[in-house]
């Protein structure tokens, strides 16, 4: 069986994996192109019948209050460590498959990276409801996308079928939240461990030195270890 390539989980809904885009864009530009990008959401009732019916369950639990005032919390501090001015965007209908199917879309025809950027600081930095298939359209239309990807795509069953089965992705690699790194058998959940997964990534790249054995990874203090800079 071949070797599964580095890959890394996300979300749109995820300010965590909006500041892991944002770190992989302006210091690991290197391994952003070497890993494989597969969205994760919530899925929708109809995405939630198609994995059913393959078997599948999706590993989602409601946030409670206190994690909630939590992360707003901690997502201050982070946005304000990368000199990030964030808004904090008030879900009315949330559709996550509205922008993550188009994502799909847009990685088929070679546009993952702007239309990442695109959507990410339309609900980060302006706070835009992304489950809108009007606004995520004109989105599209200006990345170079065509509208109709997005506004067919829920009702598409080749798009669908895209969407469930990026889903089921994460399901068989044990993804329990975002941002969410794997490489061979190494998992890293959360932002604060996207160093560590660079670092064994650049490490197995680079030839070893008879000289100086590769050091180990270093392992990232936290007074929580229930919380990883990662969110569902």
């Amino acid at each position: 069986m071949a070797r599964r390539p580095p890959r890394w989980y996300f979300s749109f809904r995820s300010p965590y994996s909006w500041f892991a885009y944002r770190d992989l864009m302006l210091r690991y530009p290197d391994i952003a192109d070497a890993i494989e990008w597969i969205p994760f959401w919530e899925p929708d009732e109809r995405s939630g019948q198609l994995l059913e019916a393959a078997g599948l369950t999706f590993p989602y639990t409601p946030m409670s209050r206190d994690k909630h005032f939590y992360i707003l919390q901690d997502t201050r501090r982070l946005a304000e460590e990368r000199g990030l001015a964030m808004v904090w965007p008030v879900d009315r209908a949330p559709h996550w498959e509205v922008a993550h199917l188009a994502f799909l879309a847009a990685r088929a025809h070679g546009l993952a990276r702007p239309f990442a950027d695109a959507v990410y600081a339309a609900r980060w930095e302006r706070g835009v409801d992304i489950s809108d298939v009007d606004v995520v359209s004109e989105l599209a239309v200006g990345v170079g996308l065509e509208p109709t990807l997005v506004a067919t795509a829920l009702d598409d069953p080749e798009s669908r079928a895209d969407g469930v089965a990026a889903l089921a992705a994460s399901a068989r690699d044990g993804v329990f939240g975002v941002p969410f790194f794997i490489s061979g058998r190494h998992k890293f959940w959360g932002v604060e461990r996207l160093p560590a997964f660079a670092q064994l990534l650049r490490a197995a790249t680079q030839p070893a030195s008879v000289d100086a054995p590769v050091a180990g990874l270093p392992v990232a203090a936290t007074a929580d270890a229930g919380h990883a800079g990662g969110c569902g």
